[in-house]
């Protein structure tokens, strides 16, 4: 074989070396992702070798080692209660009880990160980077494949926590605590929007007092931290809507019959006040008749149509009006 033949083989599977080396030996990292590695040759054991930070270039992590990728920058969690929305990753629909029973739906959003300490890492890939979760579609997923494998960690593990601190804080309010137009329901004729907000306000504040401790707690380690609760509203469920819609519409109705008796009401006062005056008239016309008898003669001739020209009550001879 020609020596330039030799030489180019050497130099190709110098080549191939370098590149499986490459591929196999050394890892990056993107901006904002941390990467836990782990040893998989077939002469170590698997355990953790080394952690990556973010925008980590090629490091050499040795053949054949498993990266754990997860999130390092700060995560969304949506609370929606519009089951149509709830279908992406990071959306969640969430409806609890109120005090009175009455299942309201929480609109709100959660935000947090992963502890990014090295030996929080390793702890937390070692309690939760080695099982698998349920995914959307059934598949068994790892805490680090990907948004989907995050989510499906996230629902299984954290979710019930944050379920049961707001299923804790709502459930202390009554319906029209939290929607002020549920008063609707128990006959109110006006609801106080005031003290919705107030309670809102109460719920939020009581969800980020303790969300954060009981998360870790659930955990076992101080895994996920910066936890901030934003509720945005409480909604209800649509045939309560339709029932306080219908309560309102009869408070309504009952308002117009209640200012229509009230216009009644005063046009009566105005009636009688205007019969009671007359009365009086009359009264006063009466006694000064009787302290001038001439008078009633006089006032009736003043009263008689134009035109006439006698006027003889009891007298045949008559008496001239015409100068009346």
């Amino acid at each position: 074989m020609a020596r330039s033949t030799i030489g180019v083989l050497l130099a190709a599977l110098t080549g191939l070396i370098a590149l499986i080396t490459y591929t196999t030996g050394f890892t990056q990292t993107e901006a904002g992702v941390v990467t836990v590695i782990r040893d998989g040759g077939p002469l170590d054991d698997s355990g953790i070798r080394q952690v990556l930070n973010p925008a980590t270039g090629p490091t050499w992590t040795g053949f054949w080692s498993s990266a754990h990728a997860y999130p390092a920058q700060q995560r969304i969690y949506t609370i929606t209660s519009d089951p149509k929305r709830a279908t992406t990753l990071g959306v969640d629909e969430v409806v609890v009880p109120s005090g009175d029973g009455v299942n309201v739906g929480v609109e709100g959003t959660l935000y947090f990160s992963l502890n990014l300490d090295h030996e929080t890492l390793k702890a937390f890939d070692e309690r939760y980077g080695t099982r698998t979760y349920i995914g959307e579609d059934d598949d068994m997923l790892y805490a680090w494949d990907g948004d989907e494998g995050w989510s499906a960690f996230f629902g299984q593990a954290v979710r019930p926590v944050i379920y049961n601190a707001l299923r804790v804080q709502i459930g202390g309010l009554r319906c029209q605590e939290l929607v002020p137009t549920c008063a609707f329901l128990n006959g109110a004729a006006t609801p106080e929007p005031d003290v919705g907000l107030a309670n809102l306000a109460r719920v939020q504040s009581g969800v980020n007092a303790s969300l954060e401790r009981e998360i870790q707690a659930m955990l076992g380690g101080p895994y996920l931290t910066g936890f901030r609760f934003n509720l945005v509203r409480i909604t209800l469920p649509t045939e309560v809507q339709q029932s306080i819609s219908t309560a309102q519409g009869a408070q309504a109705g009952i308002r117009e019959a209640e200012a229509e008796a009230e216009r009644a009401k005063i046009d009566g006062q105005a009636m009688v006040t205007s019969a009671e005056a007359e009365a009086e008239a009359n009264r006063a016309r009466q006694k000064g008749y009787e302290a001038c008898p001439a008078c009633v003669e006089i006032d009736k001739i003043s009263a008689l149509p134009d035109g006439i020209t006698v006027y003889a009550p009891g007298n045949p001879e008559g008496v001239n009006a015409a100068g009346k």
